[in-house]
């Protein structure tokens, strides 16, 4: 079985980082799951976020997404599908099921 990384996203900064770790985990066989919160969610509509695609399962949180006014822009995050925008409920998922954990 793998090891499993998560990173919790919850500022605006430091998207190359999350990709450059998120690739070197992938290239190494580490499965890699990622939560954008808070001031995260903008990262989501950068264009570089698309690196991400197929590296690591992505969640961004609903509300944080609602309260920094996009939605309706939901089609504009790649990789990330309806269900995949959530609650904290799937952060607390998230934790307790990765073996390291990164908070960026």
């Amino acid at each position: 079985m793998a090891d499993i990384l998560g990173i919790l996203v919850s500022s605006r900064q430091h998207l190359d980082k999350i990709v450059h770790l998120t690739e070197a985990a992938h290239s190494k066989g580490k499965e890699v799951r990622i939560f954008f919160s808070g001031e995260g969610v903008y990262l989501t509509l950068e264009p570089e976020f698309k690196r991400l695609v197929g590296k690591a399962k992505l969640s961004v949180c609903d509300v944080s997404f609602r309260a920094y006014g996009f939605h309706g822009r939901e089609d504009e995050v790649p990789g990330v599908g309806f269900k995949d925008f959530a609650t904290q409920a799937r952060h607390a998922e998230m934790v307790a099921e990765v073996d390291r954990y990164v908070v960026m």
